[in-house]
């Protein structure tokens, strides 16, 4: 057997491809969607003796937060995703995935694989530890045998963190679908970002910031370090992050949100008929050509005309705001922006693509920070004491950093470590290697 390295890769092709919906029906109708396979629950009821002993052994041994630590470090290093040295990181990936891919790649991972995790007996166990040994998330062993034992769990972990899932040691849904891509989808993953990457290379200032919409991720970057890193909601798939280049010029602190014509037809209309209260709940005030506020229970939310279309439908500062404690400025025709979020369950998820096409920051207060570094009189004390004052103020950036919003589903770090994120947008899918941007 070829052991790939950190590199990964997959091959393309309709008949390699897994649909995640098939798989969930299938699973569904094995009666195992919310709980264990039945092979993988009848194999614990018929384990013996020795086999109880050694996996209570393996659940009480195993250091399961030095391992999602050990993950963690692969990928929680200084680089960033888009650099020169990222072009050559991609270059080196290649070199390792096409003699693997070239050789069949990795063999596929049984349905079965779903739901195990630390302790389990199961004869799939045994076709996952061949899985993440030829991925590199795992290393050699002896004996390829069927307890899901620690060295298992952290290959797990390592393969999460790769993937930019959530780090838990189970064969989730998640974690199976991405198991699931063939080694040649993934080495046509890194020709296309290579590509990508290399063509925007050039064009990078000394300091700037990068969202990589795929990863849903923000990068501050300075003389090819990053200084801080972000995680990000960004748009959904019919309402897209535009990718674009542009320079940071403003920084809103507690700003009002005036809620684009759009949203006013396609979500106010529906939440106000759901509940007549929703705008008074939201602190939305709605304001006439003339400024003279409008009574919301005047307007027929079931058949809503232009002209109220064209209301100005704003929200105060505070708690419930969307744009929460600040909005991040930068020229784009598409209206977008960096922003702050009441809304912070969802940096928590695998999948973050749930905005309107804006970017939602996490710890969007240390970026602010950053950003004004230049301005002299702003400390991290001072941006997040005028976060709580709720006090509107408008502040111009003296540095006007660039900003490129990006689309990059595969990069790899000096370390050998390479990342891969879905095809969200289906760029890769299109063999889109530039942007407008």
């Amino acid at each position: 057997m070829i052991i790939a390295p950190m590199w990964r890769q997959i091959p393309s092709g309709d008949d390699m491809r897994v649909n995640r919906r098939s798989f969930l029906q299938t699973m569904a109708i094995a009666g195992a969607s919310t709980a264990l396979l039945p092979s993988l629950a009848t194999a614990q009821e018929g384990e013996s003796i020795w086999d109880m002993f050694a996996r209570n052994r393996v659940l009480k041994d195993a250091d399961q937060g030095g391992a999602t630590a050990a993950a963690e470090a692969l990928i929680s290093t200084n680089e960033p995703i888009l650099s020169f040295d990222t072009v050559y990181n991609l270059q080196l990936a290649i070199s390792q995935y096409e003699p693997f891919v070239a050789a069949g790649g990795w063999e596929e991972i049984p349905q079965e694989a779903y739901g195990l995790n630390l302790g389990k007996s199961a004869r799939h166990v045994v076709n996952l530890k061949r899985r993440l040994i030829s991925s590199g998330d795992m290393g050699m062993v002896e004996n390829v045998n069927e307890l899901f034992d620690a060295p298992t769990d952290a290959g797990v972990r390592a393969f999460q963190a790769r993937h930019g899932l959530v780090v838990n040691g189970q064969v989730d849904e998640a974690t199976w679908y991405a198991m699931a891509v063939p080694a040649q989808q993934r080495l046509q993953q890194l020709y296309l970002n290579y590509t990508r990457v290399q063509n925007m290379a050039a064009k990078l200032n000394p300091r700037y910031v990068v969202v990589n919409i795929p990863a849903a991720t923000i990068e501050a970057v300075n003389d090819g370090m990053v200084e801080q890193r972000h995680t990000a909601v960004v748009g959904r798939v019919e309402r897209a992050t535009p990718i674009m280049a542009s320079n940071i010029s403003q920084i809103n602190f507690n700003p009002y949100w005036h809620v684009p014509k759009s949203l006013v037809r396609q979500d106010l209309t529906k939440y106000m008929l759901e509940n007549p209260n929703y705008l008074t709940e939201q602190n939305i005030f709605i304001y006439d050509g003339a400024g003279n506020k409008v009574d919301p229970q005047s307007i027929n939310w079931a058949a809503i005309t232009d002209a109220q279309v064209n209301y100005m439908y704003r929200q105060e500062p505070g708690a419930a705001n969307s744009m929460g404690h600040c909005k991040i400025n930068f020229y784009n025709p598409y209206d977008c922006y960096l922003h702050d979020t009441p809304t912070k369950a969802l940096f928590n998820e695998n999948a973050r693509f749930h905005s309107s096409g804006c970017v939602r920051v996490d710890g969007v207060n240390q970026l602010v920070n950053w950003l004004l570094r230049d301005n002299g009189d702003w400390d991290q004390q001072k941006v997040d004491s005028t976060f709580d004052s709720l006090q509107r103020l408008d502040v111009e950036c003296k540095a006007r950093v660039p900003i490129h919003t990006t689309y990059i589903t595969a990069w790899a770090n000096r370390q050998g470590t390479v990342s891969f994120r879905d095809d969200v947008y289906k760029f890769d899918e299109q063999g889109k290697v530039s942007f407008d941007a």
